[in-house]
């Protein structure tokens, strides 16, 4: 139990020397706000990464048995997999290769026959459509949907007819009904045609090969995709087919906490500095304080707690001005390649509560850890000692 003579002492020692008090509060302050503007970056791309790459992709994947090349009776199954709790959406896929030919031009794509309320409840398509409209694939016999990048690649227009043709695949003639922008590698090949259209197309009937899941939480991905499996399906969640996302994730959050870790360790030496500087100072005043009967502990926990004060004001300033200067900052933007999240060109700054609550309580905790070596010499002071130093 901490007594209020403790507390007046404490507080008399640090505001004695306010200069040094104030230069090892203002250190811990700089590193904290630094960890918290990080943070805010951090969390801010992760959130940014989830959207351009987990929201745009289906959290789980279910394919045909090895022994097959389709999934047979796909309506029963989709319905069976919609029953599963955490599912809120369900889109059986037939998708295969094609080749697009619009006048001297031809390109390499990805059919994807659709149901398009079933597609649109996992990928939410219909929020990325640019020109026409996806309902216009069953309005629009051969109708096709393509991507903003590909459209540009084959030069076409809303209206223009495309040939598709592939080996042991039906030609036809596709008549281009709408336009999407995902913001993802994707726009360059994909393209979206009726079901029965690509089943016409790649001369099957009444089958598809791909289901695409949609999780109401992706971090539940792999245990919905687990039920699956237990329904004599493969099925593969999107952090076994996209590994490197989870990878680049843990990979930033692990080098910035080490980081930004070792910046409030280094940070804490000057409490600690500091300590010292008390404990030489004010020998003679600890000596008096125990031949006055103040006990060794007592001695400990005044210097435990001025480090405490100077930790916890430390990490509210820094906080405080983490918040201001990510509040007040604008997203982060910046050239990329072409990486896998190369989409991710523009990250915001995100404040959580949270984080700014962990960061106080950590920063704090780390300095009354930091504050315990010079408080145990200044309680082992001989008192008879201390008091004759001059």
């Amino acid at each position: 139990m901490i007594s209020v003579y403790e507390l007046f002492i404490a507080w008399r020692h640090l505001t004695s020397r306010r200069r040094q008090t104030l230069l090892s509060v203002l250190a811990i302050g700089l590193a904290v706000m630094t960890l918290m503007v990080s943070q805010a970056l951090m969390v801010g791309f992760t959130q940014e990464l989830y959207a351009k790459t987990v929201d745009k992709m289906p959290h789980i994947t279910v394919k045909p048995n090895p022994d097959e090349d389709h999934i047979h009776l796909f309506s029963d199954l989709a319905g069976k997999i919609r029953s599963i709790d955490g599912v809120t959406g369900v889109s059986p896929v037939l998708s295969g290769q094609a080749t697009f030919r619009y006048k001297d031009k031809s390109k390499n794509v990805i059919m994807q026959g659709i149901l398009i309320k079933d597609h649109d409840s996992v990928l939410h398509i219909n929020e990325d459509i640019t020109e026409g409209s996806l309902r216009d694939l069953d309005a629009t016999r051969n109708g096709v949907v393509l991507g903003d990048k590909l459209a540009e690649r084959l030069d076409v227009k809303m209206g223009d007819s495309i040939d598709a043709s592939f080996p042991e695949a039906n030609p036809t003639t596709l008549k281009v009904v709408g336009i999407f922008d995902t913001g993802t590698p994707e726009d360059e090949r994909l393209s979206y045609t009726s079901l029965t259209t690509a089943q016409d197309f790649f001369d099957v009937s009444s089958v598809v090969n791909l289901i695409m899941v949609r999780a109401e939480d992706p971090d539940m991905a792999q245990t919905i995709s687990h039920k699956i499996d237990d329904l004599g399906y493969q099925a593969a969640s999107w952090e076994e087919t996209n590994p490197e996302i989870l990878q680049t994730i843990r990979i930033e959050s692990l080098s910035n906490d080490i980081i930004l870790g070792l910046v409030i360790v280094i940070a804490s030496f000057g409490i600690v500095s500091t300590l010292f500087m008390v404990v030489m100072e004010k020998t003679k005043e600890i000596g008096m304080l125990m031949a006055m009967g103040v006990s060794r502990r007592s001695i400990m926990t005044i210097f435990i707690m001025e480090s405490g004060f100077m930790g916890f004001i430390g990490a509210v300033i820094g906080v405080a001005a983490g918040i201001l200067i990510s509040s007040v900052s604008g997203p982060y933007t910046f050239e990329v390649g072409q990486e896998f999240y190369a989409v991710v060109s523009t990250i915001p700054f995100v404040v959580r509560a949270q984080d700014a609550t962990v960061i106080i309580l950590f920063t704090f905790l780390l300095n009354l850890i930091a504050g315990v070596y010079p408080a145990r010499r200044a309680s082992k002071l001989d008192p008879v000692e201390a008091m004759h130093v001059e």
